[in-house]
């Protein structure tokens, strides 16, 4: 089996950015790796996050995202995520569970134990290995992410980012109550400190865990 790295945050935290740029250090560094992001990742699931994420949406009840998230992680398992585990590549993913118990959970208020019953269903016997949180304020990873929705050229996916700041800090609070409750697969690292600073310190994160042979290209 490969190795599962997830990064994850609030909005704005800059784990698309680390992400990417752990891709490219692990790919230096020989191992086939595979990168992925939730919602979307193959061609249904982008289709579900194009739903999810249109601010046009905003009579979406809270049931129906938990489910829309659901069945978009269930097609993402089955078609990237499990067969590049098994072919023993690394798999670095922006999001996956612990947003839907964080968002949904935290967020939405909805029962914690039945998203994760369903955070099972969808994904099986997959489990991250490592999961990275980059922390920072709200009101910072906000006004990044807002800047990133403004200057982008494709569909503004901002239903998220207009809810109020409370429910970010639900958020907030979800993912650092998640981290506690499992320390040795989480790492909070400050998302607010420059990416230089913070590509050092996920890329330390990753080494300290990663299996020592690359995995097969």
């Amino acid at each position: 089996m490969g190795f599962f790295i997830t990064f994850e945050g609030i909005e704005g935290c800059g784990k698309s950015t680390q992400l990417r740029l752990a891709a490219e250090r692990l790919t230096a560094a020989g191992h086939g790796v595979v990168v992925t992001r939730e919602p979307g990742g193959c061609p249904i699931a982008d289709a579900i996050r194009a739903i999810l994420l249109d601010a046009g949406n905003s009579a979406m009840v809270p049931m129906t995202e938990l489910l829309l998230y659901g069945a978009a992680r269930a097609q993402h398992v089955a078609e990237v995520v499990e067969p590049a585990l098994t072919a023993g590549k690394v798999v670095l993913c922006d999001r996956f569970t612990d947003s839907t118990l964080a968002y949904q959970g935290y967020g939405r208020n909805l029962d914690r134990e039945l998203i994760a019953r369903l955070n099972t269903l969808a994904a099986g016997s997959i489990r991250p290995d490592l999961t990275i949180i980059l922390d920072c304020p709200v009101e910072v990873g906000l006004a990044r992410a807002m800047a990133r929705i403004s200057a982008a050229s494709t569909a503004r996916e901002e239903r998220f980012e207009q809810e109020s700041l409370l429910f970010h800090e639900r958020i907030r609070d979800g993912f650092l109550s998640l981290a506690a409750a499992e320390p040795r697969r989480f790492v909070v690292l400050d998302g607010s400190r420059g990416i230089e600073e913070t590509e050092v310190r996920v890329t330390e994160a990753i080494m300290s865990r990663l299996p020592t042979s690359p995995a097969r290209r």
